[in-house]
């Protein structure tokens, strides 16, 4: 800084000093405070006296707590799903077999499987009824039903979707979209149309693939 009179030099100095008396100030708090501190520390070890560490004999060290496990089956699950998921547009016309009652069966499957499943073979062991549903609600109820279904070792089920006479024009709408989700689930090896005493045309009998853990329920 660079001084225009005699009295700015005055000022400027009177400044410096000033300053020099407040690092001085500064100073010395800080050092009472350390000496006060160290009193306390010497005054706290006189009272308590000799202290040594407890021995660690009898203690018990617990682990941290560990991380919650990551639902790597659940997110296999969902992956399975997201890639099977079933589309509204899927054409049925050339997979099914569509004689005298309506049957689907997969490549490699033999036409006597869908004659027994005709003649009721295979005992039914569980069912669910559509009727009632929007397209999306349905799409997502048989797809979740046909899973859980393989899962638990099932082999026969029973679909109803009804016959379409409550829809406008009385047209099956959702007879048509049961058969094209049906045909997309890779656990399914075949269904046919149920007989009269079943549910007839406004019902599926399907057959599923053995699971891991069958569960018994053929005649």
């Amino acid at each position: 800084m660079k001084a225009r009179s005699l009295q700015d030099l005055g000022a400027i100095s009177k400044a410096l000093a000033e300053t020099r008396r407040q690092a001085e100030r500064q100073a010395a708090e800080r050092r009472e405070i350390e000496r006060r501190r160290e009193a306390e520390a010497d005054l706290f070890t006189r009272a308590a006296g000799a202290v040594k560490p407890l021995p660690a004999r009898g203690r018990v060290l617990h682990a941290p707590d560990l991380p919650p496990p990551i639902p790597v089956q659940q997110q296999l699950d969902d992956q399975r799903v997201m890639r099977e998921s079933l589309s509204d547009e899927f054409d049925t016309s050339t997979l099914l077999d569509t004689d005298d009652a309506l049957s689907f069966r997969r490549p490699g499957v033999g036409i006597d499987v869908t004659r027994r499943l005709r003649r009721g073979d295979w005992r039914i062991q569980r069912e669910i009824d559509l009727h009632g549903l929007r397209t999306d609600e349905a799409r997502d109820a048989l797809g979740g039903f046909v899973r859980e279904a393989h899962r638990l070792g099932l082999r026969c089920v029973r679909v109803v979707h009804g016959k379409g006479l409550g829809s406008p024009g009385k047209s099956p709408v959702l007879k048509g979209r049961v058969q094209g989700w049906l045909i997309q689930k890779n656990e399914v090896m075949a269904f046919v149309q149920a007989r009269p005493a079943e549910g007839g045309a406004g019902a599926l009998v399907v057959l599923l693939r053995p699971s891991p853990a069958p569960v018994a329920g053929r005649h």
